[in-house]
């Protein structure tokens, strides 16, 4: 397996798909967890490629990434190689839809994937994990598949293509498309249980549907499980934007995916969205308390944010203009990173509340009069995925990008094994022989 471990410490921050908590007032240690992981920082050098790239289309860098927001990856740049050498690559990401109403932190991968989606020019495929929902929660099979349907109208309102995006249903999608379930069952003849615990810390109490589904959300990562998109290309790799809690599923996938001969997955991930009450956990549907719902009225964001959102401020006035407020946790202000796209008011913003010059109650201000209009016209553009747009985004269909994409020949690859077999010298055959000796030594 690759680098990096699940296994931590007690003193460590405890980071997986089911649980995300720190004991620090600042949140999850995300250098410590580039190093657990074994994952690359986003550095000043990647953010000066990406916006090299993007604005040949006229995108600035997304301040998602500027920020930090979106602070590890994997193999972005040999994803960035393919997009200079004119060869293709598609985006994957997804949600797991255990509550009608999504919240802010639900919004950041879509928001990022858009991005990604108009910046590069490439179709994108989202997982809606409702088998997931009901194996975990205490759901039945019936409230799964209508709560996936509600939050796809939620996914659409961010903005997706609907000539490059399909949105699908596990529940559906899985019956009716033979491949995606082939590759199912090929990756879970690759993984033992034993290494399906040591990733995801099954025990002998979990029912066998939550030991296989790690394949599920493994395979939207090759190409061939989308032969209505990709024309049954293998050699087309995804890019995954997700927050870093998702990693396991995809070292397990990048693991596996050269035994299957499929391409590795490169991945882009986000710290957590905090809750309202600190940042030592992440946003939860199942905390009312601790969530924005994009549901919620003008109102209600703003008493939350004034009632619940956690303060880096001091205990009275006097000593916050003397010594200033902490932004490093402050709720509000790291929602503002977020959601306030002008780098310079930002900034002015920081400065004011650590020097004391701005107060808590004026800090949380600016951002209900950041979030307010921002939930209301995501609600107007909810309010147009009627029905027959949903159909339409999760429809199993030939797309106008899928024309990118021409089968491959068949007996191509076969061919050129032959032809190279006949220009084989003896002495390469022999280094072919030696070389087989030694297969057992496997890269990882």
């Amino acid at each position: 397996m690759e680098n990096g471990t699940d296994k931590v410490a007690e003193e460590e921050d405890i980071v997986n798909p089911w649980e995300v908590q720190s004991s620090s007032s600042k949140g999850v240690d995300y250098d410590k967890l580039i190093k657990r992981f074994g994952s690359s920082k986003v550095d000043q050098d990647l953010i000066d490629r990406i916006e090299r790239i993007t604005m040949k289309t006229g995108r600035k860098v997304h301040h998602f990434i500027k920020r930090g927001l979106f602070f590890s990856h994997r193999e972005m740049n040999k994803i960035l190689d393919l997009y200079e050498q004119g060869k293709p690559f598609y985006l994957y990401t997804g949600r797991g839809p255990s509550s009608q109403a999504m919240h802010l932190g639900h919004l950041i991968p879509f928001i990022m994937t858009r991005y990604l989606q108009e910046a590069f020019d490439v179709p994108v495929v989202v997982q809606l994990t409702d088998d997931e929902k009901f194996l975990w929660k205490s759901l039945t099979l019936e409230e799964c598949y209508n709560l996936a349907k509600e939050n796809t109208k939620d996914i659409i309102a961010c903005g997706f293509d609907p000539d490059k995006t399909f949105i699908f249903s596990d529940l559906d999608y899985i019956g009716s498309c033979k491949e995606f379930y082939w590759n199912m069952k090929r990756v879970e003849k690759c993984v033992t249980f034993n290494q399906a615990r040591g990733i995801f810390g099954f025990s002998d109490t979990d029912c066998i549907g939550k030991i296989s589904f790690p394949a599920i959300q493994a395979v939207p990562s090759f190409s061939t499980s989308f032969p209505h998109i990709f024309n049954g290309r293998k050699d087309i790799p995804c890019l995954i934007p997700c927050a870093i809690d998702q990693d396991p599923y995809f070292r397990m996938t990048r693991d596996v995916a050269p035994r299957l001969k499929l391409m590795k997955p490169a991945l882009l991930h986000s710290v957590f969205f905090p809750a309202l009450q600190g940042a030592q956990t992440k946003m939860s549907a199942s905390e009312p308390t601790s969530s924005i719902f994009l549901t919620d009225t003008a109102n209600q964001i703003k008493n939350k944010i004034n009632r619940y959102a956690f303060s880096g401020g001091r205990d009275t006035v006097e000593e916050h203009r003397e010594k200033g407020g902490d932004c490093e946790v402050d709720v509000s202000f790291q929602f503002l990173k977020f959601f306030m796209e002008d780098d310079e008011r930002l900034e002015q913003i920081r400065q004011d509340y650590s020097s004391g010059k701005m107060l808590t109650g004026e800090l949380k201000k600016e951002l209900i009069s950041v979030l307010q209009p921002l939930v209301a016209k995501h609600q107007e553009a909810r309010a147009k995925a009627t029905a027959e747009v949903v159909e339409k985004f999760m429809s199993i269909r030939k797309m106008p990008c899928s024309d990118k994409y021409p089968p491959p020949v068949p007996g191509a690859s076969s061919k050129k094994k032959k032809k190279k077999q006949k220009v084989d010298s003896v002495d390469d055959v022999a280094k072919n022989v030696e070389e087989k000796l030694h297969c057992g030594k496997v890269e990882t």
